[in-house]
């Protein structure tokens, strides 16, 4: 079955830097559009950056120039290196899979969820 195990969150001082990573398995992973996504206390989850092979990838502008999503489709894993960290960035922060994306990703298509991993930001 599809998995997405997040792990790579924690504690951190404004200005920061983290590395999250996303381990998939279970389907295509090089076939798929892969997501982060995050959701704050209070608040609607929201998409931070979605990529597909070929593509490229996409970002919201609170995180633009400050995070960068990659893949290793060897490896079927998904990167997001956070620098510059806000504290507006503590989140749980979910990995997410779109199996058979068609002409690109779509922040609303996913298919799979994984469990998450928290990050806190302080100031």
């Amino acid at each position: 079955q599809v998995q997405l195990v997040e792990s790579g969150g924690g504690s951190v001082q404004a200005g920061g830097s983290l590395r999250l990573s996303c381990q998939a398995s279970g389907y295509t992973y090089s076939r798929a559009c892969m997501g982060w996504f995050r959701q704050a206390p209070g608040k609607e989850r929201e998409g931070v950056a979605i990529t597909l092979t070929g593509f490229g990838t996409s970002y919201a502008d609170s995180v633009k120039g400050r995070f960068t999503a990659y893949r290793d489709n060897a490896k079927n894993t998904l990167y997001l290196q956070m620098n510059s960290l806000k504290p507006e960035d503590t989140a749980m922060y979910y990995c997410a899979a779109e199996l058979n994306p068609i002409g690109g990703c779509s922040w609303s298509s996913i298919d799979y969820w994984g469990q998450g991993t928290h990050v806190t930001v302080s100031s």
